[in-house]
């Protein structure tokens, strides 16, 4: 066993090779983001390599064969080749071959091996599964790494978890970083439709690409993250494109990735982004798995209603570096409020296909609670807020009114903290109504304007309140948007 690896890497090994002499032969290991699944493989290649056994590492893209070839050679796989053509390590004598799903997909003829390792095995390749199902693979050992090993039906290919260690584990033993969240803006999802379990992304795009989320994105990032690598996940290519542009207005260096950056411009944003000559990089997905950069924050502008794509995105910022303290988290999608911190999503058994694995919302008691005064989340039941020290006074249920006592959660006004929010937003808008004289309805029709419907008729019999500054920063930009629509270039 080498003397570099960690507890739960040696734990892992041991229960990997007890299976595999049990006579199990599909065999998942779960390990999060940042806990050395690659060292374990190599571990596991060289205890094979000394059995006599030849082995291969099938990665899920081509781009990572060359980053998986050095990390091998750096723990001490030198013996190995690359299945790929034209590639300088080509070479099907030697005991271990790595090669990319798509390239052996191609083959009509595969080596045969003694042990099969599949990176990042949740996605699950057709080519995959019709290669595992043949009867002469029937007895090789295949053994899939995954952080997120919960997809559908994952459990008809693996039968047998071995889970070497949570998230939360990880972070205890500070292996894996420490992070804050910040929730500073909410998104209007009303009308995005789901499709295959997430989110629609031509409505997630529309509802994502407005104006003013955008710049809230900037805004953010520059008060609270500036000065910090980061990475940026939007929703789809205009989306982060348009995030990138308005990141380099602000006069921030910021670049773009999706899926047809060519590699060595990859490297290259890759190179400078480690240099520190490039603050943000904005991707679509790409950034998602295989990327061991050096980042010390992200934002979030994707919702999802994917664990497997929340964390997997979470996990880019959880490696740990010298100088780096924590991650910082700017969640602009509500996923947080969603699915809850990375670290209370696990699951001990994997998805066979008879009992999906419901992504279904989690109790409000185990969900993070946002700060009011500065937007940090904080774990439920945590009164005093870590990040500013704020803490929510109780409120009076009674208000006063003309005389009158009014009872303010009462059965037809308010029922849960999100009707609260905006009870008291259309509140503000009335008081921000009176104030400047507007007709009646102007409130109520702003009011749908962010949340898709109109307000309970009988909040209006309800004390107005004073606007508050994110209040009238709404209405402005919502002023602003409309007179640029009318070819106007002044608003109240």
């Amino acid at each position: 066993m080498g003397a570099t690896l960690r507890p739960h890497q040696e734990r892992a090994i041991r229960e990997i090779r007890l299976a595999i002499k049990e006579g199990e032969r599909r065999i998942m290991l779960m390990a999060p983001t940042g806990a050395g699944k690659t060292k374990t493989a190599a571990e596991l290649i060289l205890e094979a390599l000394a059995a006599g056994w030849r082995i291969i590492f099938i990665v899920p893209a081509i781009e990572l064969i060359n980053q998986t070839v050095q990390r091998f050679y750096a723990d001490g796989i030198r013996d190995l080749g690359v299945i790929q053509a034209d590639h300088h390590l080509t070479n099907y004598s030697r005991p271990v071959q790595v090669a990319s799903v798509q390239t052996l997909a191609r083959r009509k003829h595969i080596q045969d091996f003694d042990l099969v390792i599949i990176d990042e095995a949740h996605q699950q390749f057709e080519f995959i599964k019709d290669w595992l199902a043949r009867p002469d693979m029937a007895n090789i050992p295949v053994v899939g790494l995954s952080a997120t090993p919960w997809s559908k039906g994952l459990g008809k290919i693996y039968n047998k978890l071995i889970i070497a260690a949570t998230t939360q584990d990880l972070i205890d033993a500070g292996y894996l970083s420490r992070f804050r969240v910040f929730a500073p803006s909410s998104p209007d999802l009303t009308g995005v439709r789901t499709q295959a379990g997430d989110y629609q992304q031509d409505d997630l795009s529309k509802a994502m690409d407005k104006s003013a989320l955008v710049a809230d994105v900037v805004d953010t990032w520059m008060e609270r993250g500036r000065g910090r690598p980061t990475l940026c996940f939007a929703v789809d290519r205009a989306h982060a494109k348009n995030l990138q542009q308005k990141f380099v207005a602000a006069g921030v260096v910021a670049e773009y990735i999706d899926c047809n950056t060519p590699a060595l411009e990859r490297q290259a944003i890759a190179k400078r982004f480690h240099a520190g000559e490039v603050e943000i990089v904005c991707n679509v997905g790409v950034l998602v798995v295989g990327v061991d950069w050096d980042v010390r924050a992200i934002i979030l502008a994707r919702p999802t209603k994917s664990e497997m794509l929340f964390v997997q995105m979470i996990g880019r910022g959880l490696r740990t570096a010298d100088g780096k303290d924590d991650c910082l988290i700017l969640d602009h999608s509500d996923n947080h409020l969603r699915l809850g911190f990375v670290t209370d999503i696990h699951h001990d058994k994997l998805d066979d296909g008879r009992e999906r694995q419901k992504a279904e919302p989690k109790a409000k008691e185990v969900l993070p609670k946002k700060c009011p005064k500065c937007t940090f989340l904080k774990p439920p039941k945590t009164p005093n807020c870590p990040a500013c020290g704020f803490k929510p006074e109780p409120k009076c249920d009674v208000v006063s009114k003309d005389g009158e006592l009014v009872e303010f959660r009462s059965r037809s006004a308010v029922k849960s903290a999100e009707q609260q929010e905006q009870f008291r937003f259309y509140s503000e808008l009335r008081s921000i109504a009176q104030e400047r004289g507007y007709k009646d309805g102007w409130a109520a029709q702003q009011y749908k304007v962010k949340f898709g419907h109109f307000p309970p008729w009988n909040w209006n019999n309800h004390p107005t309140l004073a606007a508050s500054a994110a209040t009238r920063s709404w209405v402005k930009s919502r002023q602003i948007a409309f007179a640029k629509a009318k070819g106007s270039s002044s608003w109240r």
